[in-house]
């Protein structure tokens, strides 16, 4: 940090639940009628903020989550498409960052890229930022990414990436993917989720550890404050128990993307419910889904 730089204090005060009562872009009844942008951009606060691909661009549109420290920022998960004339990510983070740092001027800040898991909607513009000044991509397979967060030796360490003052925890949660990563901000008390946990279908690809994981995020949970869990998307409609279907690229009456803790409780039970025969079921606020992701 430059002399005469304002440190920002991140860790001064427990957080407390913002309101989440956005009207997300959630597609329109047909193409020609879309007026939405490529994404959506909502600032939760100064230094967070959510991000969501239009739905004409690709029926996943997947929340991708952009969170500023005093050293650099951390941009989880490059969304659904690659091209950036159609999905123009970096410029949107640019223009973000740029922003930021007017208001909040110091030399030398940089951007980290990380990702929840490796499946397409999650890491396509990663691309983007290849070659990108005073920028990390850290990749989302195994191979890449447990390494980056020490996981290869300890899978079930808590590991910290310190953006300046702001330090994410991030945990190993595999069960929908094998290289599945959760994040936790103090700073805002989020705890985001990926795939493992939102308001929609909860595809399994290993159902043990699907049910390890959500027993660590009830227990990892209970010793923090955690104000808002937020996956990367919204299947599911306000009619509890009722999904869009696949492909959806239409969703007028969707759920909200917050979850709570609770809702990790419903899910540990469900899956209590269901047993060791691991079948599909609809819950009020999610369906488990023993299969892997169609593509």
């Amino acid at each position: 940090m430059g002399a005469g730089t304002s440190l920002i204090d991140f860790t001064g005060a427990t957080p407390r639940p913002r309101a989440l009562d956005v009207r997300w872009i959630h597609g329109s009844p047909s193409a020609k009628h879309n007026t939405d942008p490529d994404i959506q951009v909502h600032g939760y606060d100064e230094h967070t903020f959510i991000l969501r691909q239009n739905m004409a661009i690709d029926y996943e549109a997947p929340f991708l989550f952009l969170l500023f420290g005093n050293e650099r920022a951390v941009l989880i998960d490059t969304g659904a498409t690659e091209s950036a004339e159609f999905f123009p990510l970096r410029q949107v983070v640019d223009e973000l960052m740029e922003s930021w740092l007017a208001r909040h001027p110091r030399p030398g800040y940089r951007l980290l890229v990380l990702h929840t898991h490796p499946h397409g909607d999650h890491v396509a513009g990663d691309g983007q930022f290849g070659d990108r000044p005073d920028t990390t991509v850290i990749g989302a397979e195994p191979a890449t990414a447990w390494p980056y967060f020490g996981f290869t030796d300890r899978p079930d360490s808590v590991a910290r990436v310190d953006l300046g003052g702001r330090a994410l925890e991030c945990l190993a949660t595999p069960g929908h993917h094998e290289a599945a990563v959760t994040f936790y901000d103090p700073w805002t008390g989020f705890l985001l989720t990926g795939d493992t946990v939102y308001p929609g279908r909860l595809y399994i690809e290993d159902w043990q550890a699907f049910i390890r994981t959500i027993d660590r995020l009830i227990d990892f949970c209970d010793q923090r404050t955690v104000t808002h869990v937020l996956g990367c998307h919204i299947e599911m409609s306000r009619e509890p128990g009722v999904d869009y279907p696949i492909r959806t690229v239409y969703q007028p009456d969707e759920a909200p993307l917050q979850m709570t803790t609770d809702h990790l409780r419903e899910i540990r039970a469900a899956l209590e419910e269901i047993g060791n025969q691991p079948s599909r079921r609809a819950f009020p606020h999610f369906v488990l889904c023993p299969s892997t992701r169609t593509p």
